[in-house]
């Protein structure tokens, strides 16, 4: 029997195959009376810290805090620089400028998407203060790479890993060569809560609890010590957490089983197929084609019951939110940015995907490309 339908996420598969684990969790905090900040918190903190091999881990309501609350626990804001990449999310600027601080953007590798560490050196000024790497899709920056910058300038390096926590390269680890790292658990990343949720997870103890305290109105106790926010991971998602993480790394194997189907499968297609460095652990958040036909391949996907979806069309310099000014700007040409979001696509992927799901989104793909060569042939004609 053919696949009629694929959806592009998988969550409520997911909730089925652990609904009595993640039901029995969630009824044990609400049982238990204690709703924020309580020891469920404590617990997943321990085990994500664990997960990562790092010291610390704090949970947070979001993954854009996560990113804000590092810049202002060490004290980047006003006057200073961030480096970073526009072919992200927009939290990503969004978190240097709530700090008060200047985004500048530099251009990605083409083959990877991942910012390029020769143009991080280029972008540096008297007033950078770091560097944030935004491992994309699924896969980390080339952090030995920034690693050696950050240190020849005294810079600071905060991973945003919202996309490819359990991720590595080829003879290092996330958060090996960074100051933090910033990750997100809202429902569509690899590790994935009922709402929004984050994380910074570190090896600096002082750190941590600077966050700690700023993401509790700048208490730890009942003492305020300073201004903060409210942005506390909450217990429900926190439980919710805790049963996912045991999966997370069979999850990170099973993506990559449908990456290498899609690979095989479309190997010989004039898609430009997503790049995997030597050595390097990628974990698939998004397998992500490009073409210059995007918008008519994503139709025809869309006319045979497959949805695929774009991650990110428009760059950050190039959307009505950008702050163009003190605020931010652009260091060298961003060819290789706005070139790959006007061709981007994100095929379905997540663990409950089938391999049958995924033949049929392949044999769509070569169905739809030959016709093009049909008509391309007829018109030359």
């Amino acid at each position: 029997m053919g696949v009629s339908q694929v959806e592009f996420y998988g969550h409520v598969r997911q909730y089925h195959n652990l609904k009595n684990e993640i039901d029995q969790a969630i009824h044990e905090v609400l049982e238990s009376g204690s709703y924020v900040q309580g020891p469920r918190l404590k617990q997943f903190e321990q085990e994500l810290a664990h997960y990562a091999n790092l010291k610390e881990s704090v949970g947070l309501n979001s993954g854009t805090d996560a990113l804000v609350l590092v810049l202002v626990a060490l004290g980047v804001g006003p006057g200073d620089e961030v480096i970073t990449t526009s072919n992200t999310f927009f939290a990503t600027a969004e978190a240097i400028w709530l700090a008060g601080a200047t985004a500048v953007f530099v251009d990605i590798d083409p083959d990877t998407c991942n910012i390029d560490p020769k143009l991080v050196k280029a972008a540096i000024t008297p007033r950078t203060k770091a560097i944030i790497p935004v491992h994309l899709y699924g896969q980390s920056a080339e952090m030995r790479a920034l690693d050696k910058i950050a240190k020849a300038h005294s810079l600071y390096v905060i991973e945003d890993c919202a996309q490819a926590l359990g991720a590595r390269g080829d003879d290092f680890e996330f958060g090996e060569l960074s100051n933090a790292v910033c990750t997100s658990f809202i429902i569509q990343k690899n590790l994935g809560c009922f709402g929004d949720g984050g994380a910074v997870i570190t090896n600096d103890s002082g750190l941590a609890t600077e966050i700690r305290k700023l993401r509790n109105h700048g208490s730890l106790e009942r003492s305020h010590h300073s201004m903060g926010y409210n942005s506390r991971l909450d217990e429900i998602h926190a439980a919710v957490l805790s049963v996912k993480l045991k999966h997370l790394d069979e999850w990170s194997e099973l993506r990559r089983e449908r990456a290498k189907q899609y690979d095989s499968g479309l190997v010989g297609t004039s898609l430009k197929l997503p790049t995997v460095r030597p050595g390097f652990r990628h974990v698939f958040h998004l397998y992500v084609v490009e073409t210059e036909d995007r918008d008519q391949l994503q139709a025809y996907l869309k006319s045979e019951g497959i949805i695929a979806q774009t991650h990110y069309p428009i760059a950050i310099h190039q959307q009505e939110g950008y702050p163009w000014g003190r605020s931010a700007r652009i260091s060298g040409s961003l060819e290789h940015t706005e070139r790959s979001a006007a061709r981007v696509l994100s095929l379905p992927m997540y663990p409950e995907l089938t391999a049958e799901e995924t033949d049929t989104v392949i044999e769509a793909i070569r169905s739809w490309e030959k016709s093009r060569n049909v008509a391309a042939g007829s018109a030359a004609r």
